[in-house]
Formats: structure tokens, C-alpha cells, sequence
């Protein structure tokens, strides 16, 4: 098993190992015993891969250099893969489930129940923080888990209500944890990483990229029971987040704002499609009783 765990988390770096062929590679191998013995032409034959993408895996595979690396980064940070009874159990039903989290402070939060993901604008209105903290704060009180994406606005306001509640929160973030986005909350991440959790799908070392955030939306609506979005503008990314939690057949939660500010106007929207109106804690508890 250990043997077959550190294949997995080397393959999981390599470029090019994208999920849906990490899978299909253990489908062929389940101990993926045969990994470094791997030609280009087998990566071609039997993974249908182009010739790039044949060689850019096979060189990663084979380089000392993300060998090494990794094993830095296990002394440091620690990793779970979905083979883990560690893996978070929230986690292991969605669609496009994620292979690897690396984890940065007390996972046992991953297992705790009741959660809610909180979501929204990174530009929030001067009454976003009244808000939250009317709705929030109950929930924290009562034991409920925080989940965000440590961005600045509606996420980093979930994150410190939660802290300053004396509550626990955990922080999804769109990059590796040696890169912190956004700089600004550096000390954020390091007082998560002390006493709460931050997770990330992506080695340490790599750096944020465009298209992890919509990525990492799926695993912060997947870790809980269901998502507060507080203030949106209407083609806010946050809708990713909400697209995904209805996906996963999750509760999506909205407060309603003036027609006036145009940060109400993706909770407003979403409202009229179906998701549950919040004006207060008890909106959002008798969705979980």
C-alpha cells in the first residue's frame, strides 16, 4: 500500500495525469505496479495520448527532480488520497471526485458535521459583514463548520467570523500552499493553517492558476451539507460554486439584496430559480433538521 500511495501522489504531479486518466490508469493496473515501466508508445496505445502529452508524462515520471520535491513536501504537509479512510466521506460521492488533498492543520475537521460553504463576491457592500454576522454567528455558536475559499471579501469575512466565534472553518484554496493567493492573506493562512484546516488539491508547490479556481469550488460545495451564497454579482464566479453544490444535489442558500446594488442581483436571480430565500439563521436550520 505504501508503495502503490507514493506512485499515486508522484502520478498526481505529473503534468498531463489529469483525474479521468489517473483513473483509467488504475483501472489497468490497480497497484499501478507496472507505472515506470510505461513506454511512450504504451502511453500512446494503451492511453489513447498524444505525442506531447506522452512525453511531458513520461519525462515527469521519470524526473528525479518532481521525486524529490514531493518528498519535501511530504515532510512538511500532509497528503490523503481517496484510497485514505482519512478521505473525507463528503468527498467520496461527488462527480469528478479529487484523487489527492493535501492538508495543512487539524484534518479531523474534514469529518465534522453540520457544515455550510459560504460564498460571494470579493467586492462585498459596507452591510455584507451585518449580514453574515447576524446569520453566521448562530450557526458558529452551535457547533456548525465554515467552509470557504480564503479569497478576499464574503470568503475571508466567513473565515474570520468563524475564528473570532471561537468556531471552526476550513479554507479550499485554488493553488499550492508554497503560493499564497491572495498575498493579503498570508497571515490568514497561517493562522488557518495553526488552528483550523486549509486543503488544497494541488502539490504544494504549484502555483494558482485561472482554471483551479472553478476547480476547487466543486470540493468546497462537496464538504458540506449545502452553500450560503451572501452577495453576487449576477455573473459572479461564485454561481460556479452554487452550479456545483446543485449538482451534488446539495442545499443552496441565498440572501436576498435591494434591486439597487449590484451585488444582489446573482442572489436575487438565484432566488427566483429555486434556491432557499435566508433572512435569518433559522432559514438555513430547518433545511438541516
Amino acid at each position: 500500500m505504501k508503495k502503490f500511495r507514493l506512485k499515486l501522489l508522484h502520478l498526481h504531479r505529473c503534468r498531463g495525469a489529469t483525474r479521468s486518466l489517473i483513473k483509467r490508469m488504475i483501472s489497468v493496473d490497480p497497484d499501478l505496479a507496472g507505472l515506470y515501466d510505461y513506454t511512450l508508445s504504451d502511453f500512446r496505445e494503451y492511453f489513447s495520448l498524444s505525442d506531447k502529452r506522452a512525453v511531458v508524462l513520461f519525462q515527469d515520471l521519470h524526473s528525479p527532480r518532481i521525486l524529490a520535491a514531493l518528498l519535501d513536501d511530504l515532510r512538511t504537509f500532509q497528503a490523503l488520497t481517496i484510497f485514505d479512510q482519512t478521505f473525507p466521506p463528503l468527498l467520496r460521492n461527488i462527480k469528478d471526485c479529487p484523487i489527492v488533498l493535501y492538508v495543512c492543520g487539524n484534518a479531523d475537521l474534514l469529518s465534522h458535521t453540520p457544515s455550510i460553504s459560504v460564498v460571494g463576491t470579493r467586492n462585498p457592500t459596507n452591510t455584507a459583514y451585518a449580514k453574515m454576522n447576524t446569520i453566521m454567528t448562530p450557526l458558529i455558536k452551535d457547533g456548525w463548520l465554515i467552509v470557504s475559499g480564503m479569497a478576499m471579501g464574503i470568503d475571508g469575512i466567513a473565515h474570520r467570523l468563524a475564528m473570532d466565534s471561537g468556531g471552526e472553518t476550513i479554507a479550499v484554496l485554488g493553488g499550492g500552499f508554497r503560493h499564497i493567493y491572495p498575498k493579503q492573506h498570508n497571515y490568514m493562512f497561517q493562522e488557518l493553517a495553526e488552528t483550523q484546516l486549509v486543503v488544497s488539491e494541488y502539490p504544494p508547490g504549484f502555483p494558482p492558476q485561472r482554471y483551479y479556481f472553478p476547480e476547487r469550488n466543486r470540493i468546497i460545495s462537496g464538504l458540506t451539507f449545502g452553500t450560503l451564497v451572501v452577495e453576487a454579482k449576477e455573473r459572479s464566479g461564485s454561481l460556479i460554486t452554487v452550479e456545483q453544490a446543485l449538482d451534488q444535489g446539495k442545499e443552496v442558500f441565498a440572501i436576498p439584496g435591494s434591486p439597487l446594488q449590484p451585488e444582489a442581483a446573482g442572489c436575487n436571480k438565484m432566488i427566483q430559480d429555486g434556491a432557499k430565500l435566508v433572512q435569518n439563521t433559522y432559514d438555513i436550520l430547518e433545511e438541516w433538521k
